[in-house]
């Protein structure tokens, strides 16, 4: 699995998990919609543990296996990957999609901290 490519592995969230893993957390989270064919997806996933470690409590980061996990992706219209959703509060408020440096991502998350 891409998520145990650095130094922990990231929480892996299903649609079973979702709500209460992503919409009910008390700080911001960010979703990796990834899948086993998806080779920037892998890419990604090794800049997302050494974020997650970098940010601490701060922020969480999981990833959705998309194939394993049809009905959030399709609520969310995930179509291309990998996706990453940053919410809030229970609310979408951040996505990129495609593979990102990890400074570009590292930006991205650090605007939705709380101030």
């Amino acid at each position: 699995m891409p998520q145990k490519t650095g130094t922990a592995p990231l929480t892996a969230v299903t649609d079973t998990t979702f709500a209460e893993t992503v919409l009910a957390a008390d700080r911001p989270v960010v979703v990796d919609f990834w899948a086993e064919w998806c080779p920037p997806c892998v890419a990604v996933s090794r800049s997302l543990v050494e974020l997650a470690d970098e940010f601490g409590d701060q922020l969480r980061i999981v990833t959705l296996n998309t194939d394993e996990n049809p009905a959030i992706t399709r609520a969310y219209q995930v179509m291309s990957m990998p996706t990453l959703l940053v919410f809030r509060g229970g609310e979408l408020v951040g996505s990129t999609v495609g593979a990102r440096p990890k400074n570009h991502l590292r930006g991205i998350f650090a605007r939705h901290l709380e101030p």
